[in-house]
């Protein structure tokens, strides 16, 4: 029977008040997420932590002082783990483990952990539906780091996007469905309703680089409303999460409330990029821009909840360890090779083959 790590990677975040700013500064010192010359980052990355450490700490508060996403994620690879093995029978044995980026558990934890179990195989699956070099490409790197650092040199498979795989796309079009469902019963039959596919933003100078995320949110987009089997349905994509002064991708899902307001249509808001609830859905959509929208005078206001472990997300992800392994490749996409266009110069596609073409 083979062993099997499955690292799960996904974000963090700070456990108790007194966590908030040491998970920001790691945020903001990361070369991926503060992209300035590095002899500034230090500083400058812990200047913007400080900055930004109460109204944190407030957002945090509402959620009883940290937040949930360690238990939550811990919770899917328990899902996970139970189904892979329920499937795998004698031919494996999988074992989950949670590699955080900014906040414990570390890759380094994780890396230790996958060792000490006697792993005789890797694969790496990002929570990260579509790849960003912000995001699964910081945490790529953060685990290379950390397995190189104890030695840990076991055949390892990458899955690095699943943007618009069909298990993903469908677990959430039932998800959406069932909260437009529910949306529909309480709203006016005179009073439509708009879809807003929320995603965390990104500055539009990374998009203009290179990177992919922009694109693979919006097949996404398109992959779930496909599959919704609602006839023509109003539909946007937005971002939230602003954090800096520079232009960032829009619209703005600030901006889309008060579209809705002036075009006096309801709203259901779907994080499309986040699959478990944190600070950014529990705080910033179900607080902020709810307060927004009543505030607007938008008719109405209703979230889609995260996937968390929900089967359907559960068993698609189970497709997707599975398919990987099967691969063949080192690194993968849901859908086997890259599925980029060339332009996406930040697609770890291109990297590895640069990589391969450097050492030729």
């Amino acid at each position: 029977m083979r062993r099997v790590a499955v690292v799960l990677f996904n974000l963090g975040g700070p456990d108790a008040p007194e966590s908030v700013r040491p998970f920001l500064e790691n945020l903001f010192t990361d070369p991926a997420i503060l992209r300035v010359p590095g002899f500034i980052r230090p500083w400058l990355g812990r200047l913007i932590a400080a900055r930004r450490t109460k109204a944190a700490c407030e957002n945090y508060a509402i959620l009883g002082g940290g937040s949930p996403l360690r238990e939550l994620t811990e919770a899917q690879g328990l899902a996970l783990e139970a189904l892979l093995n329920a499937e795998a029978g004698p031919a494996a044995e999988y074992r989950c483990f949670v590699a955080m980026r900014y906040w414990h558990p570390f890759s380094d934890a994780a890396a230790r952990a996958v060792r000490d179990w006697g792993a005789e195989e890797v694969l790496l699956l990002p929570l990260y539906p579509q790849f960003s070099t912000t995001t699964t490409g910081s945490s790529m790197r953060a685990w290379g780091e950390a397995a190189a650092a104890i030695g840990l040199d076991l055949p390892t498979t990458t899955l690095c996007c699943w943007h618009s795989d069909a298990g993903f796309t469908t677990a959430t079009a039932a998800l959406v469905r069932a909260a437009h469902d529910r949306a529909r019963a309480e709203l006016p039959a005179s009073v439509p309703l708009r879809l807003l596919f929320s995603a965390h933003g990104l500055p539009e100078r990374i998009v203009k680089a290179g990177d992919p995320y922009q694109w693979q949110v919006e097949r996404s987009v398109a992959a779930v409303v496909e599959r919704l089997g609602i006839e023509s349905p109003d539909h946007v994509v937005c971002y939230q999460s602003r954090v800096t002064p520079q232009k960032w991708l829009g619209p703005s899902t600030e901006a889309e409330l008060q579209r809705a307001a002036q075009d006096r249509v309801a709203v259901l808001v779907c994080p499309i990029a986040f699959v478990s609830e944190h600070s950014e859905t529990l705080v910033e959509l179900d607080v902020e821009y709810r307060e927004a929208a009543h505030r607007l005078g938008v008719p109405g206001y209703f979230r889609v909840p995260a996937q968390n472990s929900d089967p359907g997300f559960i068993a698609a992800l189970a497709g997707l360890v599975q398919r990987a392994r099967g691969s063949g490749r080192m690194l993968c996409s849901y859908a086997g090779g890259r599925q980029c266009p060339k332009q996406h110069t930040g697609c770890p596609h291109t990297r590895a083959a640069l990589r391969v073409k450097d050492a030729a």
